[in-house]
């Protein structure tokens, strides 16, 4: 009867163990995350430095690339990944209410502001009526490059226009009656010669080797509406692997990471930085 007793007792606690290990992986103290990407600088920052800083504090952490933006989010949704490094708030809260999500940002990413770039043109005084500008397609970053057309006071938004529906239609001439051409953020950088002046985002620049972000004629001043933020969605906000993965891109490590690198010259950095 005792050893019968003894063999009972082991498989409970047996039992009990594969679940508390079970609910640790599950949970917040899970040491296995799967973040998620899109196109741009922010994969190649979190392996060279993120990754090693998690790495020290015990995590195994799976890296996901995805070919379009749009992908991502709705991996986040699914569980599919744990967080992402790629979106702006604004851009965030307008997909949480396309598709019901509820991210939340826990942390800023040094990022990559827009900037009109031309190789037709080295001055913006050459503009008038009939130049030719390339946006973005996608609304968060065409009511961004407008943004900057308006600044110069090439043209007006109009009052009242929102950021996830921006259109070409929220906006009209101002001092010049300009051509807008839309195009798929990844190609204006290569069809800046096919237009006076061209919109591009600051990542797409980073990423070319004969361009720095400094080359700009007028670097965008980034409201932090449309800066680059780590997300995940809000049950996870008080676990412990979100703490540390927002520890590791405030770190004092990260910080010298992209201090150190020419290419980031340029891009806006996160303001928890002053604390280091």
């Amino acid at each position: 009867m005792k050893k019968l007793m003894l063999v009972v007792l082991i498989g409970v606690l047996a039992v009990l163990t594969a679940c508390g290990s079970k609910q640790a992986d599950d949970g917040g103290d899970k040491k296995k995350i799967t973040v998620g990407f899109g196109v741009g600088t922010y994969e190649e920052q979190f392996r060279q430095s993120i990754l090693p800083i998690l790495e020290e504090k015990g995590y195994t952490v799976e890296i996901k690339t995805f070919s379009q933006n749009m992908q991502v989010n709705p991996a986040m949704k699914e569980g599919s990944i744990d967080a992402s490094v790629f979106q702006s708030t604004a851009y965030m809260e307008a997909i949480n209410e396309e598709i019901n999500a509820d991210m939340v940002g826990i942390a800023y990413v040094p990022g990559a502001p827009q900037g009109l770039y031309s190789v037709n043109h080295t001055s913006l005084d050459d503009v008038k009526d009939g130049t030719t500008v390339a946006v973005p397609n996608d609304p968060v970053n065409q009511e961004r490059a407008l943004r900057i057309l308006e600044e110069l006071g090439w043209i007006k938004i109009k009052e009242g226009a929102g950021v996830a529906d921006f259109n070409i239609n929220s906006m009209e001439p101002d001092k010049f009656n300009i051509d807008i051409k839309i195009l798929d953020p990844a190609q204006i950088l290569v069809s800046l010669q096919d237009v006076d002046y061209g919109v591009v985002n600051g990542n797409y620049i980073a990423n070319a080797p004969d361009r720095k972000i400094t080359d700009a004629l007028k670097i965008e001043n980034t409201p932090m509406q449309h800066r680059i933020i780590v997300s995940i969605n809000k049950k996870d906000e008080d676990t412990q692997w979100a703490k540390d993965l927002k520890a590791a891109y405030e770190s004092k490590e990260f910080e010298e990471y992209i201090l150190g690198l020419e290419k980031y010259d340029g891009f806006i950095l996160p303001e928890a930085w002053e604390n280091n």
